[in-house]
């Protein structure tokens, strides 16, 4: 690989500034994050871009908030804006654990030392700027500013904020991936536009005062949601604009947003259309050095980096809609995806990395095999308002081949210093199971399984089916858990064909909205039964923009306008937590007095068969035998158990059960009942 000097690198200090010979800078970029001059990291795709514009920019990466706000000034004035994210991650998920706990490591600092990212860093570093240049435009963007852009819940503080442009001064916001908005925004700068009578461009954000006249565009219908101080006042009335806010973001003709908030109103234009294959590509191809900055050297390494660093995007973008994610609120739901031909281009830009030792840790994206799906028809697309493409079912006019990825794989791999490729993104296996996507070519689902299996996995493959609970599930917009049972058994099958010994890792999550502890404890049994010993679990994490959030902190969902009732406090969530480590020992005398207490002795035989006296019939014999208590009332449980809120447990539950099934007289009498 060819030989860097520090001039390859956007300029971080005045010195590498004068290096590049500029007397002046058009625009200043302050992150949250070290600077990794690389695609996969937001502020330097910014910085790229606007360098590709022919402007003159510098980064000044997790400038310190903590003494006399030197780094806020030390390159002087841009010639026409500040530009300011809080990093790859909302600030606040990066400092702060589910349970509020401060996190030990920050990814995105090298050495992953912790306490270089102030909290709300967006507002922060925006606030700090517009106090010592109250002149000159600040620009703000990134996931933070992006999914903060009306009134929100926050989890941390625990109350409603406004949207981020009242909280850090600055004078617009850009959500969403930034390539488009930027290029005209900086367009109309060239041409000489003044930067405060910019307010509409696509995909961006202003204030203006509410005696002031709405800017104009023909071409846009608008709508207005409930103000900040009206969603102060009623959880019900905040839940309501959700929808609204959802829908618009994921239409390719939106509307307009209003929203008032004191004596101004939040103007938020519609999206731009989806990215074409040239546009991602030319973004994919600036040019990055792939490398953290040098001035890291000595820091040690950079944790996200070194995940990434042999990894390739393939595209952007999620239809799944789950209501706990925020991929589709910050990316879009429609799928950018880039040309075979550029990601071969990468890959082999990687492969000749002087320290690839010809291993590439992922080629994916938000979802892994999602890459060049999209409409059949694409006039129905663009009346859609649905959030999610594949729930509660897949969408018929949704193009699901899997073959391009397939044939992706396949041409990755002919690389001469490519010994192995791996999935590492998360697949959607309800989209490789034809019960399920029954539109799709069952032999081609089968051909992409396969061809992960066999040639793109460590051991491990991990997917997400997130719950057991029908009703959770519903919720949270992913298929019914059957679904992974029909997955498993095509995994298994393959498994022994090809002799591959790999695992089945199911990710799992606990205290979502519509959750309770015969939920949590379903998903134990069920999870036991079919051999999993459960290790990928996490705790719900009220994030803004999403579905789940807005139920969390309302009590209201805001597409029925129902109540629903989320697990908050910290002994529910605790409780709920524990049924995943149902093989710990300190767990076992909670799980059987929990489940004695809720009559549930059926779950409480399958998690723990060795408590099998939880029972004492009407005249105080105590049942002492776990094949008697199973066999004697196996039809009025088994009827019982059906009107519970989760029946999928009984219904699919597979009997290849590895760490349940030690116990014969356990196996048989499941094997009876089944």
């Amino acid at each position: 690989m060819q030989e860097r000097r520090l001039s390859d690198w956007l300029p971080t200090t005045n010195k590498e500034v004068k290096i590049r010979g500029w007397e002046e800078l058009d625009v200043i970029l302050f992150s949250g994050d070290a600077y990794v001059d690389h695609p996969s990291f937001g502020p330097a795709v910014i910085g790229r871009i606007l360098e590709s514009y022919g402007l003159r920019v510098a980064i000044v990466p997790q400038p310190s908030v903590n003494d006399n706000l030197q780094d806020f000034e030390k390159l002087g004035k841009p010639k026409l804006f500040f530009a300011v994210t809080g990093g790859c991650m909302d600030p606040m998920v990066s400092n702060y654990t589910a349970s509020k706990k401060r996190r030990d490591k920050d990814a995105y600092t090298p050495n992953g030392d912790k306490g270089f990212r102030p909290d709300y860093a967006t507002s922060v570093y925006s606030k700090i700027l517009k106090e010592k240049f109250p002149e000159t435009p600040v620009l703000i963007g990134g996931i933070e500013a992006s999914l903060r852009r009306v009134t929100h819940y926050d989890y941390w503080s625990d109350k409603l904020l406004p949207s981020i442009l009242e909280t850090s001064k600055a004078d617009m916001l850009v959500y969403g991936m930034g390539e488009q908005p930027l290029r005209e925004i900086v367009e109309l700068l060239q041409k000489g536009v003044p930067f405060e009578s910019i307010k509409t461009i696509k995909q961006t954000a202003v204030f203006i005062d509410k005696n002031e006249e709405l800017p104009k565009n023909k071409n846009w219908e608008d709508v207005e949601i409930n103000s900040h101080e009206a969603c102060l006042k009623d959880k019900k009335t905040f839940a309501s604009n959700f929808k609204v806010i959802e829908q618009e973001s994921n239409k390719l003709f939106a509307k307009r947003i209003f929203q008032s908030i004191g004596n101004r109103r939040l103007i938020i234009n519609p999206p731009f259309p989806t990215m074409t294959e040239d546009e991602i590509d030319a973004s994919f191809e600036l040019p990055y050095t792939r490398l953290p900055h040098p001035k890291y050297n000595k820091r040690g390494p950079i944790p996200a980096y070194e995940m990434i660093k042999f990894s390739i995007n393939i595209h952007r973008g999620c239809f799944g809609g789950c209501s706990f994610c925020t991929i589709s609120a910050h990316q879009g739901k429609f799928i950018a995806s880039r040309s075979q031909e550029s990601i071969l281009k990468e890959v082999d830009t990687v492969a000749n990395m002087d320290d690839f030792k010809g291993y590439l840790s992922d080629i994916g994206g938000p979802s892994a095999n999602m890459y060049k799906m999209k409409g059949k028809v694409q006039s129905i697309c663009d009346k859609c308002v649905a959030p999610s493409c594949i729930s509660p079912v897949i969408c018929s006019n949704l193009d699901t081949s899997h073959k391009p990825l397939t044939k992706l794989y396949q041409a990755v791999d002919k690389h001469p210093k490519v010994k192995k490729s791996f999935i590492g993104s998360g697949i959607r296996h309800d989209m490789l199971v034809p019960e399920f996507n029954k539109n799709a070519d069952p032999k081609e689902l089968d051909a992409y399984t396969e061809e992960v299996m066999t040639n793109h996995v460590s051991g491990r493959l991990k997917v997400a089916p997130e719950h057991t609970s029908d009703p959770v599930l519903k919720l949270m917009r992913k298929p019914s858990f059957k679904y992974f049972h029909k997955f498993k058994e095509r995994f298994d099958n393959i498994n022994i064909r090809k002799k591959l010994n790999l695992q089945l890792i199911p990710y799992f999550i606990s205290n979502h909205p519509a959750c309770e502890v015969e939920d949590m404890a379903n998903l134990a049994a069920e999870t036991k039964d079919m051999g999993f010993q459960l290790e990928q679990v996490q705790g719900f994490t009220p994030t803004p923009m999403t579905v789940a959030t807005v139920i969390y902190y309302s009590g209201y969902h805001p597409y029925t306008m129902k109540p629903t009732k989320t697990p908050k406090t910290k002994k529910e969530k605790d409780e709920q937590h524990r049924f995943f480590f149902w093989y710990k020992k300190e767990n076992k005398a909670w799980i059987k007095n929990t489940l004695t207490n809720l009559g549930r002795g059926d779950l409480l035989n399958v998690l723990l068969p060795e408590n099998n006296s939880w029972r004492k019939n009407k005249g105080g014999k105590t049942r002492n035998t776990f094949d008697e208590t199973i066999t004697e009332s196996k039809e009025p449980r088994r009827k019982n158990r059906s009107k519970k809120r989760n029946s999928s447990y009984n219904d699919n539950a597979s009997s290849n059960n590895k760490k349940g099934g030690k116990n014969k007289q356990y196996r048989s009498v499941m094997k009876k009942r089944r």
